[in-house]
């Protein structure tokens, strides 16, 4: 098995890559997808964050009103490290179980957006960064998701910059490109992967 970790600043188009490594035949496993089911309702996530944040945190129907909860972590270190000492272990053990569910000969793709700021490339065999110029993220967080150019600046600013990205990569993916040129180059990323997983590595004893 290949443990590859995939991350990229927002707007770089990580998804659209990982959509694409599982064409070829990847298993993906997605940690905002998972951090989302660790907190559905009726989970014990989401009780533990309701009995940290109270119950302002929840919408009308039960589930986790995410803006709110944002609004309150967003900006307040002690509070944002509270909810990510709730939900990290949560997403962890859930992932060791996907990934321990996968073939021994899969390149199994950990898609982590905060993989850079959290300082996890060491968990994974190699590091694929998804790479697109700051003016790139730009236009497409306005053009595509609909955020003011202020709010898509603010959450750049929030994240990880370009080298410090960059600097964790094995691979760099730069998708400052056509979708047809993007699909070619994951193709030619993905044979990499294959011929990668296929060479003996050391056990961790060695």
């Amino acid at each position: 098995m290949l443990k590859v970790g995939l991350t990229g600043g927002i707007g770089a188009g990580k998804s659209e890559v990982s959509r694409l490594l599982v064409a070829c035949g990847a298993v993906l496993i997605d940690a905002d997808r998972i951090a989302r089911e660790v907190v559905a309702p009726g989970t014990p996530g989401l009780a533990s964050v309701v009995e940290a944040f109270g119950e302002e945190i929840l919408a009308a129907d039960g589930s986790l009103d995410r803006p709110r909860l944002g609004a309150i972590v967003f900006g307040d270190a002690d509070r944002l490290a509270t909810l990510n000492s709730i939900v990290h272990p949560l997403v962890g053990a859930r992932s060791r179980e996907l990934e321990e569910a996968a073939a021994e000969d899969a390149v199994v793709i950990h898609d982590v957006p905060l993989l850079t700021e959290n300082g996890l490339a060491p968990l994974y065999d190699l590091v694929i960064v998804v790479d697109a110029a700051p003016q790139t993220q730009l236009d497409r967080l306005v053009r595509l998701r609909g955020m003011t150019e202020e709010d898509a600046r603010a959450r750049m600013a929030a994240q990880a910059t370009r080298e410090q990205r960059r600097e964790i990569a094995d691979i760099v993916i730069d998708n400052d490109v056509p979708l047809k040129e993007l699909e070619q180059r994951v193709k030619d990323v993905w044979a990499d992967l294959v011929r990668r997983s296929a060479e003996p590595r050391p056990s961790p004893a060695e």
